[in-house]
């Protein structure tokens, strides 16, 4: 019986062959641009969207109930408490009582989470900087 030849036995131990860094680390990189262009575009809602991506892609680094899994809840919490986001809404139109105020402190809070994303990544060796506690100050 062929079959039974060429059967290996599973084996626990063994790890894939396959590195999925790279693939990981484009897509982050095609993430981050997508949230530049929706931020550029006023698209709250995909940019949100976009981060929240970021987060399950560096947050699977981070355990759960950890300070930086705390830090994003937080920042979560405070840009759900706004309220909906915009959809797309720009320019210079006239928008009611107290949106134009929603939207500038929707895209502050969104602001503060990219930042914190890009810094986590950063940390985590997977971004654009990155320190080692190793590393001397030699310059």
């Amino acid at each position: 019986m062929a079959y039974k030849e060429n059967y290996v036995e599973p084996n626990e131990e063994r790890q894939s062959r396959i590195n999925s860094a790279g693939i990981i680390n484009i897509t982050i990189e095609n993430l981050w641009r997508d949230c530049y262009s929706s931020m550029a575009k006023g698209d709250l809602v995909t940019w949100n969207r976009k981060l929240d991506a970021l987060w399950v892609l560096l947050g699977g680094d981070v355990l759960e109930g950890d300070v930086k899994d705390k830090e994003m809840k937080a920042l979560d919490l405070k840009i759900y408490e706004t309220g909906s986001l915009n959809h797309k809404k720009v320019g210079f139109g006239k928008f009611e009582d107290g949106e134009a105020e929603k939207i500038s402190l929707q895209y502050l809070y969104l602001k503060e989470k990219s930042l914190f994303l890009r810094r986590l990544q950063n940390s985590q060796g997977k971004g654009t900087a990155y320190r080692s506690s190793d590393d001397d100050d030699f310059d």
